[in-house]
């Protein structure tokens, strides 16, 4: 599947290939996994998972499968660390990949903090392969074109964000605009 990468990358702006690392912070993680209902044994899957924080919470407070979809190696490294020291290393797996070409088909949760150009770029692809019953939950950046089911402002140390939760369900996907 290298070939679709590099076939395609040329479309995406310079800094879409390398997505800055922004913790999301650990309120905001609870808010966003709260609000997406997430129940034992369902996938999460955590796009740009960094330092794997949201998939270490969602399998000690849910009992959830966890997947993260990092592109950096360096942050599979922080995360692979990170997961072990927290004991919950047989419910994780992390896939060192393009998170355009990671399957969302066996998600039920999606999970994502990223810029809004690659929210862009990764509707068309959620449209296609998530399950009418996932939720996508965004931190701070909306899926464009989608509305939201609930949008929530957290204020976290003074500073404000905001959380997005989409359903996936046949009603969701038609309000779908073209970019």
């Amino acid at each position: 599947m290298g070939w679709v990468k590099n076939k395609f990358e040329f479309l995406l702006p310079d800094i879409m290939r390398r997505v800055p690392f922004v913790p999301t912070p650990h309120q905001i993680v609870r808010r966003m996994l709260d609000l997406a209902d997430v129940s034992r044994g369902e996938v999460v899957l955590d796009l740009g998972a960094g330092d794997g924080r949201i998939l270490v919470d969602a399998v000690r407070r849910f009992d959830a499968s966890a997947v993260g979809v990092e592109d950096n190696p360096k942050r599979i490294l922080l995360a692979t660390r990170n997961i072990e020291r927290s004991g919950v290393s047989d419910k994780v797996k992390l896939l060192n990949q393009n998170l355009l070409e990671a399957s969302l088909r066996n998600a039920d949760v999606v999970t994502l903090y990223l810029l809004p150009e690659m929210n862009r770029a990764l509707v068309p692809k959620m449209i296609r392969e998530l399950k009418p019953s996932a939720r996508v939950v965004a931190h701070d950046f909306p899926l464009p074109g989608i509305k939201p089911t609930k949008r929530e402002k957290i204020n976290h140390n003074g500073v404000f964000h905001y959380v997005y939760l989409y359903n996936f369900d046949k009603q969701s996907r038609l309000p779908v605009k073209r970019f």
